[in-house]
């Protein structure tokens, strides 16, 4: 109790703004388990709590560890092949983003960025009413994924829109969707965790403190997205991830 009450004063909190934080966390630990397309909602609340900077780093080391869990859970459902065609852009995505991402503006990445989610969604949504059997294969859409994600995930950590419509694209069964999509973001945060340290300073004493006392929400999360997944079905599934990224990006969009 004396560490959550410190903690609250360190972070000027109050118990409402810890409740937010813990809620968001469990609601990581939920799309890492498999609710994909809510990543939107918690970067959202995390940035409401502790600001839209510092938020990064208290997030990004959550991350990594429901991305262990959703690893080891789901590790047998990976497919490499996916990951292959997708992480080198990715890589380089979260290069420009260290360079850059000090000096765009916020408001106006973020109005881009909505705009790009709804415009490659609404394409996907064509393309699945339409064009069932046409998977994209051209290197362009891969690449063009992985350098927007990559750009994404080191900038907001937001990158699960779009690795969201590349794995939907590929008509990734459930299971195969969150074994890549766990691996796949697992490599990616690891590799952006030295530039939050050393680069941005983002991930400190200070932000791991906070982690700490929110760690017990990523596990109750992921509990509860395990639970939640077994009722749902491939189609119901697709169908849900739609229409989330759709709300996901309208929230960035009028943020």
């Amino acid at each position: 109790m004396q560490f959550l009450t410190q903690f609250l004063t360190n972070y000027s909190l109050t118990v409402s703004g810890f409740f937010i934080a813990f809620i968001a966390t469990i609601l990581l630990g939920m799309g890492k388990a498999g609710i994909k397309g809510i990543g939107v909602v918690i970067v959202l609340l995390m940035a409401f709590v502790f600001g839209g900077k510092q938020s990064t780093g208290v997030l990004l080391p959550l991350m990594i560890i429901a991305d262990i869990f959703a690893v080891i859970y789901y590790h047998r459902h990976t497919q490499w092949f996916y990951l292959k065609k997708l992480l080198p852009s990715m890589f380089t995505g979260v290069l420009i983003g260290v360079w850059i991402g000090n000096f765009i503006s916020e408001t106006l990445f973020k109005q881009i960025m909505a705009i790009f989610i709804l415009i490659t969604v609404i394409a996907m949504i064509y393309m699945e009413k339409k064009k069932a059997n046409d998977i994209p294969s051209h290197w362009t859409f891969s690449s063009g994924m992985g350098l927007v994600s990559g750009f994404t995930s080191m900038v907001g950590n937001l990158a699960g829109s779009f690795t969201n419509i590349y794995f939907l694209a590929m008509r990734l069964p459930k299971n195969e969707f969150i074994g890549t999509a766990a691996w796949m973001f697992f490599i990616i945060n690891m590799f952006k965790l030295p530039f939050h340290i050393f680069y941005w300073k983002t991930v400190n004493l200070h932000s791991i403190k906070t982690d700490l006392v929110l760690i017990p929400a990523i596990i109750i999360g992921f509990v509860l997205g395990i639970i939640v997944l077994k009722h749902v079905n491939n189609n119901l599934y697709r169908k849900f991830i739609f229409g989330v990224t759709i709300i996901g990006a309208i929230l960035i969009l009028i943020e």
